[in-house]
């Protein structure tokens, strides 16, 4: 492991919140698609899968960023865990009720509760955050490598989702996601030593995080960056249908996760300067125009070479994001803020998949990638349209997070100065 990376867990507690953090955030990537194919294997109706699986995808959106402003206010522990069983025991009952064949109404409330699983992701890098604060050369590798292990989710938790439902039982995808979730959680949450000590009352003013106008423009652009990745999902799969080879898509798609993991480890080994927002501005521009070669590609070997291209710049704009959050956002909100753009991306997601789909239905996999294209370019245009609130004058401009009263929520002088503490 290079020299940075080894010096990050130089630290103890840190490979043991890092290793259940892989585990907890592997139903990332394994539920969705193991709801899809479970459904589809039981009823063979496709449309009722995509259903539940959005169903998930929104629920938790909306729950994630108020599950981790409960856990800026009482901690990781006293949180996560009881909505950590709330999920896991959604989970089975919609296992139960598709074996079933219960009402489909009770497979969408079932859908709805399982979407409390928790932002394991921002949990980690808030332990992180809470290591290193004031360290930005140290944060700047720990959230590299954090992009590192999202990627390496993507690119193990499909291929076991589906190949176990489709190789031992259809509910077995599923139910393996729920396991990694409890066992995750569970197993983060005993590690009290790196866990970030909640604020005191008096610190959490009122209103949500997203009152930050710099947080607003990240939420935003990673609406339309979910909408990249849930239409390239859809697409390549109709793409490798259309080729003859539909199974084949899962490598593809792995192909474009590698790409982001080896940019997020070089990225990682870099020392950089200059403000991070305009780092930030460069990355979605470079993930838009990636998406341009993909409506040129007429075979599955272009593709994968494509989508490695692209993936390439996945990881740097995610890494970068966090650190703009962390700038944006007070210390007393972090969580909380790192979650809404987890929400972004998973309502970008819903929405990219739902368009992509159509557009396949009416015009042919080759015209669907279209989207992701269209997707880019308005990713591209919000940022360059809320650039200037991303600015470090912004900081102190008026209206900005630090006014009294601004979107942030920083109207008391000890949280403006530990806001101050926090940027990078």
């Amino acid at each position: 492991m290079p020299s940075p990376y080894r010096a990050l867990f130089g630290r103890p507690g840190t490979k043991s919140f890092s290793a259940a953090g892989l585990l907890g955030r592997m139903p990332l990537s394994m539920l969705g698609i193991g709801i899809v194919t479970m459904i589809s294997q039981l009823t063979g109706r496709y449309g009722l899968a995509g259903a539940l699986s959005a169903t998930i995808a929104l629920s938790a959106a909306v729950l994630g960023p108020q599950i981790s402003r409960l856990v800026d206010r009482h901690g990781q522990r006293r949180v996560l865990r009881p909505a950590t069983l709330v999920s896991v025991t959604a989970v089975a009952g919609l296992l139960l009720s598709a074996q079933q064949r219960w009402a489909d109404w009770l497979l969408f409330v079932f859908a709805a509760g399982a979407g409390c699983v928790p932002s394991v992701g921002a949990m980690i890098r808030a332990r992180w955050a809470e290591l290193y604060r004031g360290s930005p050369r140290e944060l700047h590798t720990a959230y590299s490598w954090e992009s590192i292990v999202d990627e390496m989710c993507f690119i193990v938790g499909p291929i076991l989702s589906i190949g176990l439902s489709t190789a031992w039982f259809p509910e077995a995808g599923p139910l393996l996601a729920a396991g990694f979730l409890a066992a995750g959680v569970f197993w983060l949450t005993a590690q009290r030593a790196t866990e970030p000590v909640p604020h005191p009352r008096e610190q959490h003013t009122k209103g949500s995080a997203l009152r930050s106008r710099g947080l607003q423009v990240l939420v935003v652009t990673f609406t339309a960056t979910g909408a990249i990745f849930g239409a390239v999902d859809v697409v390549t799969v109709a793409f490798a249908e259309e080729a003859g080879h539909k199974a084949a898509a899962s490598l593809v798609l792995a192909v474009y996760a590698l790409g982001s993991c080896a940019a997020g480890a070089v990225f990682g080994l870099l020392h950089l300067t200059g403000h991070p927002s305009r780092r930030w501005v460069a990355g979605v521009c470079v993930m838009a125009v990636s998406m341009v070669p993909l409506q040129l590609v007429g075979s599955l070997p272009l593709l994968a070479v494509a989508l490695f291209v692209a993936g390439l710049s996945v990881a740097p704009t995610m890494v970068t994001t966090m650190a703009l959050v962390e700038e944006h956002v007070p210390r007393a909100k972090l969580t909380e803020g790192m979650s809404w753009t987890s929400t972004g991306l998973a309502v970008g997601v819903a929405l990219g998949s739902s368009a992509a789909g159509w557009v396949v239905d009416a015009a042919g996999a080759a015209r669907g990638y279209l989207v992701p294209g269209a997707a880019g370019l308005l990713a591209a245009l919000v940022a360059f349209a809320g650039y200037h609130r991303l600015r470090p004058q912004s900081a102190t401009a008026a209206g900005g997070p630090a006014a009294a009263g601004g979107p942030a929520g920083r109207t008391d002088p000890a949280t403006e100065r530990q806001g101050e503490e926090s940027v990078a």
